[in-house]
């Protein structure tokens, strides 16, 4: 009860604090400097106030935090965007958020973090990620994600990223890793790959066995996803995708379903993560025309952000002509 307590208190405060420093940047917006966007900020006006506020309140009003109190309300002009969600966030959260010029991405990320209680640690690395940009790039028809709408929606696609991003693992360079290696790194690190994975995920096993009659198959990692309804069989290779790994990942798929599917599920899913995915397989190949199979790229490492927006760029062609084709 008292931790309970603790909790809304801070909740309480933050919020205040947070609201106020954008009452601080709407002053100085539209008092101070008379509503001029492009005033100069950075001179007198911001050295007396700075000067005032400390006098009075105490540290935490230097002329640095001030500009950054006015580029909060630039950013956020509707109070009610501040006052619902922006102050879920601390400040540190909203300073990051802030500083992305698109406001899809924006919006995107002032939801998600709120929602999903991304610590400010985790925001930052999904920033610094691309993680709305790899999302959005496996959308077919998708130019935004901004009310979170798509994500809600039984569509497995919309839960898929490529590439996904393993930096966390802390595989040492250069990369000889085998896949059983992979695999146990990834569950010793099982709460950063979940929040890569993405929203919905729960873990269910590690090398799971489905049997038939007389064979014993084992699958990677298995998840379930609450917003899909569904479970999910991930395949690590480490590797280059190959037609056989893709029909051996629907033959577990079309299993699971026979065997551990219960009544109110939807059908499984399959990922298969490798270091190389080959369109002429996946165009080639059963999975092209299934829309429980997936195929995609995992780093091991944390691309710089040019190399991450040619992989985003590359995907978002493939998915144009698939969508050209289906037409």
């Amino acid at each position: 009860m008292l931790s309970k307590a603790r909790q809304t208190a801070y909740t309480a405060i933050n919020a205040s604090m947070v609201q106020a420093y954008w009452q601080i940047g709407k002053r100085i917006v539209e008092q101070e400097q008379e509503g001029e966007k492009r005033a100069a900020y950075g001179g007198q006006v911001l050295k007396e106030l700075s000067i005032a506020l400390t006098t009075e309140f105490g540290k935490g009003f230097s002329a640095a935090n001030l500009r950054n109190f006015r580029q909060f309300y630039l950013t956020y002009p509707n109070q009610k965007i501040c006052y619902t969600l922006c102050s879920k966030l601390t400040w540190s959260h909203n300073r990051l958020i802030m500083r992305i010029d698109d406001t899809d991405a924006r919006n995107w990320y002032l939801k998600e973090a709120a929602e999903q209680g991304w610590s400010v640690r985790a925001l930052e690395r999904n920033l610094d990620t691309l993680y709305y940009q790899r999302l959005l790039s496996s959308q077919k028809g998708q130019k935004s994600l901004t009310d979170s709408q798509s994500l809600e929606k039984s569509n497995p696609a919309d839960f898929i990223k490529d590439p996904y991003v393993f930096e966390f693992l802390n595989i040492p360079q250069p990369f000889t890793s085998s896949e059983k290696e992979i695999e146990t790194a990834l569950i010793e690190n099982l709460q950063q790959f979940l929040l890569e994975l993405g929203k919905g995920f729960s873990f269910v096993g590690r090398q799971f066995r489905i049997s038939s009659e007389t064979e014993h198959y084992y699958i990677d990692l298995v998840f379930y996803n609450y917003l899909l309804k569904c479970f999910v069989l991930i395949d690590l290779k480490a590797g280059k995708l190959s037609h056989q790994d893709i029909g051996q990942m629907d033959m577990y798929r079309r299993m699971f379903d026979d065997l551990k599917k219960t009544e109110g599920d939807n059908p499984t899913i399959g990922i298969i993560l490798c270091m190389e995915k080959s369109e002429t397989v996946v165009k080639y190949s059963v999975m092209n025309d299934n829309p429980a199979l997936f195929a995609a790229k995992y780093k091991p490492y944390l691309p710089t952000e040019a190399e991450l927006i040619t992989e985003i760029e590359r995907e978002k062609i493939r998915l144009k002509l698939l969508n050209v084709k289906h037409e």
